[in-house]
């Protein structure tokens, strides 16, 4: 092992223990890292100069990668030189070095007609798996969760009020943080509907995992992409839909219909407001077009 691969051994297991990240995360950082020492050939990152990161941001150009993958790439190599530099009481040559500006893209949103049409078309009379998916893109849109949060959940996840009936629901999510977010009456009976007459007719099903595939065990991230691309389909639905879709459609909607920024923060576990702020950005949008087609002197 070089000097380099173990330097960055101590600095993913910093990030696992220390700071308590998911295994994605690391994963993702580490292929960055790793990538940049076998293009740069680094052999120690405490001696990474700016020209490194130079080079490494024109190959990644030339290679064709969005500019924001190479942006998150500068960011974690910057981070573990910064690491390694502190570890090795060293100057650190490239915290000055900024990562390529990305150009703001405004998330999109569908409208309330559409989503209904979405969950509507999960329901339809062809599909068997009705209840599941209609339970699924019921959560996604009234809960705003992400779909590996979805994927994630178990049976003891969804949390009940005294009288039985379920009131909302536990996520983990990124970084292992966990939240519990409301459930509305739409995604609470759809839910009910697969606990009731779909789950316990798996044969052999897995007893921890909320939704479950045919042969009972833990349905898939790429099932329900699926699930959601194949509904969007049914309902004639032209801008192309995925399950961040619903979880868009969710911020926008609760913005536009007068909550809180920091409310929408939380129930997003957004762990900056900045992140949720992009959302008012659309409601903002909105505003405009509204004034500019009612207002007597808009135009």
């Amino acid at each position: 092992m070089t000097r380099a691969n173990s330097q960055l051994s101590e600095y993913i297991n910093h990030l696992i223990v220390e700071r308590g990240l998911s295994k994605n995360t690391t994963s993702a950082y580490l292929r960055d890292i790793e990538r940049f020492l076998i293009e740069q050939v680094i052999d120690d990152l405490s001696l990474v100069t700016p020209q490194d990161l130079e080079r490494f941001i024109a190959t990644a150009r030339s290679r064709g990668l969005a500019e924001s993958s190479i942006a998150r790439s500068v960011v974690a190599i910057r981070n573990v030189v910064e690491f390694t530099c502190k570890e090795q009481g060293v100057l650190n040559q490239v915290k000055d070095v900024k990562p390529p500006k990305i150009k703001l893209r405004l998330p999109k949103a569908l409208t309330i007609a559409e989503v209904s049409d979405l969950i509507a078309a999960a329901k339809s009379p062809g599909n068997p798996q009705a209840l599941r998916e209609s339970a699924i893109l019921e959560l996604l849109y009234g809960t705003g969760a992400r779909i590996s949060e979805i994927v994630a959940l178990n049976v003891n996840d969804v949390m009940k009020i005294d009288g039985g009936e379920v009131s909302s629901l536990r996520l983990s999510g990124k970084g292992g943080k966990e939240r519990v977010v409301p459930i509305g009456r739409y995604a609470r009976e759809a839910l009910d509907q697969y606990l009731v007459r779909v789950r316990p007719n798996l044969e052999n099903a897995d007893r921890e995992a909320l939704f479950l595939n045919d042969r009972g065990g833990r349905l898939s991230r790429q099932s329900m992409w699926k699930m959601v691309a194949d509904a969007a389909k049914r309902a004639k639905i032209s801008v192309d839909v995925s399950p961040h879709s619903l979880r868009h459609s969710y911020a926008t909607h609760l913005l536009d219909g007068g909550a809180d920024v920091r409310v929408v923060q939380e129930l997003l576990g957004h762990s900056s407001v900045t992140t949720t702020q992009i959302y008012t950005l659309i409601t903002i949008d909105k505003l405009r077009e509204n004034y500019a087609n009612a207002h007597p002197r808009a135009k």
